[in-house]
């Protein structure tokens, strides 16, 4: 691997801008694309409420990549790796507008997620290699804005070009942002690659990646899929199964994907599970809210967008009060009563009708977008901050992984709950139709707050000499 203090001095200055241009790209396109859901629908001849395909698509497929994105790093080399996911990124999203079927579109998404799983934990792993540890803070915390800026721009930029465009060009904006991104890498990235190489534990990553797969398709069995309940028990079993056996595995093999010794720290196992349980919801959250303001509320595209920016820029600002609110109060009180207040927050949305003013509705959103930042913090940091330095990289790919998968399952269960509710009230006016949101906020609602009950389990004094930014 080359010496860090060989890098340079225009190397050191151009780098953290080709890694923050691949962050916001893919914040901003996971963001853009909700507010245009409805109109992709009705383009494609659709069911508004039946296409989390498109978005689970990116999510599994970014989720099932993740564990490898290191080796393949080290294998091939950083730039090659880093310029040819942002290429795939860019050609994923010219099929994504070029797509005249629903299935076309989730096929290109994938596409895109195959890029989109290397950019980010390969951007990471690019300046932890380059520069010395005295510099990460700094340059993580200049690389993280603009994925911050993504979820504020997106909605609105998502619902401006749905309104006076086409839905199209929130993929074809990714291709100009492409082809800077491709010369940046060329121009600043260096080609880093791992000391030594290790064998890559296929059978493991297959397994994974497997158990993955099946629990996903069988969430989306009872929503968009409509597959028979004895299909769905199949696929979950199958799942199981497939997680069990690489669990198993991973305990009697020399370099597993993911050690099961992780586990043997309390904090770490706590954080992971709970991570799974409390994004359900928030994985939820953007899914459900364009498409409650705009199908069951009737908002045009442009005014659902406008209505996601208090949750956004709330939950930016609350990263700056995150750090002192922790450090006073602790991870379990923090994360324990923060959890609960998530879930009475999404089951509040269950109020919300015709007759709510815009202003309140305006409200809610803007303490979820803060309660929810919090909420990401406080996770991520109780989940890492025990494990040694040989354990870290380990444990941040499957935090990472986790949190793909949960946020997935989040828009597997909402759309399932949706398609399940609007079944059962059996009509599609927008009375009705606005009822089986309604359910659906609820339920999202009281399975986020049972995540509060892994989160007991930390000890009062959990975290309380470190803190995490």
């Amino acid at each position: 691997m080359p010496d860090r203090r060989l890098l340079d001095a225009q190397t050191a200055r151009g780098l953290p801008w080709v890694v923050a241009i691949a962050f916001f790209m893919q914040s901003l396109d996971g963001t853009i694309l909700n507010t245009a859901l409805p109109a992709m629908a009705n383009d494609l001849n659709e069911d508004p409420l039946r296409m989390q395909g498109v978005i689970i698509a990116y999510m599994l497929t970014v989720a099932l990549l993740i564990p490898a994105s290191g080796w393949i790093a080290d294998r091939f080399g950083t730039k090659k790796i880093f310029f040819g996911a942002i290429l795939l990124f860019s050609f994923g999203s010219l099929l994504c507008a070029l797509s005249h079927s629903l299935d076309m579109l989730i096929g290109a998404r994938v596409i895109q997620g195959l890029g989109g799983a290397l950019m980010l934990p390969v951007g990471r792993l690019v300046v932890l290699r380059a520069y010395p540890r005295s510099e990460l803070v700094r340059i993580m915390g200049f690389i993280t804005i603009p994925g911050l800026l993504g979820p504020l721009i997106g909605p609105v930029m998502g619902g401006w070009m749905v309104q006076y465009l086409t839905w199209h060009w929130i993929f074809l904006i990714n291709l100009p942002v492409g082809i800077v991104g491709c010369y940046a890498v060329w121009r600043f990235i260096p080609d880093l690659r791992g000391k030594e190489r290790s064998r890559f534990d296929t059978l493991g990553f297959l397994l994974f990646g497997a158990a993955m797969l099946l629990i996903t398709v069988a969430m989306e069995g009872l929503g968009e899929l409509h597959l028979p309940h004895l299909r769905v028990m199949l696929l979950l079993f199958g799942g199981m199964a497939c997680l069990i056996a690489y669990w198993l595995r991973a305990g009697r093999i020399d370099q597993p994907l993911f050690s099961p010794l992780l586990f043997q720290t309390r904090t770490f196992a706590i954080g992971l599970f709970g991570n799974l349980f409390a994004r359900l919801g928030s994985g939820a959250l953007p899914f459900l809210v364009p498409l409650l303001l705009q199908v069951a509320l009737g908002y045009s595209p442009s005014q659902a967008g406008m209505s996601m920016l208090p949750l956004a820029a709330a939950a930016i600002m609350a990263k700056s009060v995150a750090r002192p609110i922790i450090e006073l109060l602790g991870y379990r009180f923090v994360l324990t009563a923060n959890t609960l207040a998530l879930g009475l927050m999404l089951a509040s949305i269950g109020l919300v009708n015709e007759h709510t003013p815009y202003w309140l509705l305006l409200g809610v959103l803007a303490f979820m977008g803060a309660i929810n930042s919090l909420q990401f913090t406080a996770m991520n940091a109780v989940t890492l901050i025990d494990l040694d330095d040989a354990s870290a990289s380990s444990g941040n790919s499957l935090l990472s992984v986790v949190g793909q998968l949960s946020l997935s399952l989040g828009v597997a269960c909402a759309g399932a709950l949706l398609g399940g509710f609007s079944a059962n009230i059996g009509s599609d006016n927008a009375a009705t139709v606005l009822g089986a949101f309604q359910l659906t906020f609820v339920t999202v609602g009281v399975m986020t707050m049972l995540a509060a009950v892994i989160f007991s389990q930390l000890s009062k004094d959990d975290g309380r000499l470190i803190s995490d930014s």
